[in-house]
C-alpha cells in the first residue's frame, strides 16, 4: 500500500497541493510583524500538509489548530512510561489519542460522504481502494489507525528537517544564492517569481544543486538517530553471530559521523554530493537518511524553492540556538526568524494586509 501512496504518480498529484500549503504558510509567516518560532511553525506546517494533502480532509482552520494542539499533546506523551496514574504523561497521552481519534473519525466520515470536487487521489483514498482490491472493506478503526500512522510518518521528521534547512540557508547565504541561480537557469525563477506551471516532478528532479542541498541537510542533521530491523537470516559481524529473528538497531547518525567517504564531516557542504565528488556513491551503507522518505524529500525541495524564490528571512536572535537530538533533531529554543514578504521584483511587501492571508487550500 505504501508503495502506491508514495509512487511517482501519487507524488506528482500531491505536488501542487504541497506548494499551495507552503505558499499559504510563508505568506502568513511574512505577514507577522514579529519573528516566528520556526520549529513550532514547521510542526504546524507539516501537520497541515498531512491533513490537507495526504488525507484530503477539509477541516476548517480553527478546528485544524485545535487538532494540532491535541496531536502535539499525544506525541509529547507517546513515549511516556506506561504508568496509568492520574495526571501522568501516559494518561495525558491516552486522553489526547482518544480526542484525536474522535476528530479523525469525524473527518473520515465527512470525507466518505463528500466525494465531489476531488481532482486527485490522496493517500487515504489509496488506502481505502487497496482494501477493496483485496476484498476487505476497512473498518473505521483500521481507517483511524492508518490515518494516524500516515500523520505520524509525515510529521516529526519533516518538521525537524525543514527547520534544519532554514537554519542552514540562514548560515550559508551563498548556498541560497546558488539555489536561486539554478532556479533561474532552469527557467523556474524569472523576475523574482516562480513561472506558472514550471514546478513539476521532472523539473524538480532536474535541479541537481537543490538535491545536493537536501542531501547535505539530511546527512548533517538526520532527524532520527536510527532504526530497527528484524534479522531474516543468521549472519556474522566482527566475529559475533547474530541469530535469525533478533531485532537489531542501526545508527544513522553514527554512520554519517564516522563514514570515511565524507571529508570534513562537520562542515555543511552540499557540493560533496555534486558530480565532481559524489561522496554518497562510494559504498552502499555510508549514507542513510530516513528510510525512503520520498514525500519528505519532495516537501523539503518544494519548501527550499519557495524560500529561495519568494522570501527574505533573517535570524531574530544574536546567535544561533543550540541543537538537541531528542526526540528528533531540533533547536533548543525553536529558532527565532523574521520573515519578509517579497513582490515579483524582490522588494519587501508591507506586512499585515488581509490579502496576504487570503490563500486557502
Amino acid at each position: 500500500v505504501f508503495s502506491k501512496i508514495f509512487s511517482h504518480e501519487a507524488l506528482e498529484s500531491y505536488l501542487p497541493k504541497i506548494q499551495l500549503v507552503i505558499k499559504d504558510t510563508l505568506r502568513a509567516w511574512s505577514s507577522n510583524p514579529e519573528s516566528i518560532n520556526v520549529y513550532h511553525e514547521a510542526q504546524k506546517l507539516t501537520f497541515r500538509m498531512a491533513i490537507r494533502v495526504l488525507l484530503g480532509f477539509r477541516i476548517p482552520d480553527e478546528e485544524l489548530s485545535r487538532l494540532f494542539e491535541v496531536y502535539q499533546q499525544f506525541v509529547e506523551n507517546v513515549f511516556s512510561l506506561p504508568v496509568d496514574l492520574p495526571f501522568s504523561g501516559y494518561r495525558r497521552g491516552i486522553r489526547a489519542r482518544e480526542t484525536l481519534q474522535k476528530g479523525l473519525e469525524k473527518a473520515i466520515q465527512e470525507k466518505l460522504q463528500n466525494t465531489q470536487g476531488k481532482d486527485y487521489a490522496d493517500a487515504l483514498d489509496i488506502l481505502i481502494e487497496s482494501g477493496k482490491e483485496h476484498g476487505k472493506e476497512l473498518t473505521m478503526q483500521e481507517l483511524k489507525d492508518g490515518t494516524l500512522e500516515l500523520i505520524f510518518a509525515a510529521y516529526a521528521t519533516t518538521a525537524s528537517a525543514s527547520t534544519s534547512l532554514i537554519m542552514q540557508l540562514l548560515k550559508h547565504p551563498r548556498v541560497l544564492e546558488k539555489l536561486r541561480e539554478e532556479l533561474r537557469s532552469k527557467g523556474i525563477l524569472h523576475n523574482g517569481c516562480i513561472c506558472e506551471g514550471s514546478l513539476r516532478l521532472d523539473n524538480i528532479s532536474s535541479l541537481h544543486y537543490l538535491d545536493c542541498v537536501i542531501k547535505e541537510v539530511l546527512r548533517l542533521f538526520t532527524p532520527i538517530s536510527g532504526g530497527y530491523r528484524t534479522v531474516l537470516q543468521t549472519f556474522e559481524l566482527d566475529g559475533f553471530q547474530i541469530p535469525k529473528g533478533w531485532s537489531v538497531m542501526y545508527s544513522i547518525r553514527d554512520t554519517h559521523d564516522t563514514a570515511p567517504v565524507f571529508k570534513d564531516v562537520d562542515v555543511f557542504d552540499p557540493d560533496r554530493f555534486g558530480q565532481g565528488r559524489s561522496e554518497d556513491k562510494d559504498g552502499r551503507f555510508h549514507y542513510l537518511p530516513f528510510g525512503g522518505g520520498h514525500l519528505a524529500k519532495l516537501f523539503l525541495k518544494a519548501l527550499a524553492i519557495e524560500l529561495a524564490s519568494t522570501s527574505r528571512f533573517e535570524l531574530a536572535t544574536r546567535t544561533f540556538p543550540k541543537i538537541t537530538l531528542v526526540p528528533v533533531v531540533h533547536p533548543v529554543d525553536g529558532l527565532k526568524v523574521k520573515f519578509f514578504g517579497l513582490d515579483s521584483n524582490q522588494n519587501e511587501i508591507l506586512t499585515g494586509t488581509d490579502a496576504m492571508l487570503g490563500a486557502t487550500v
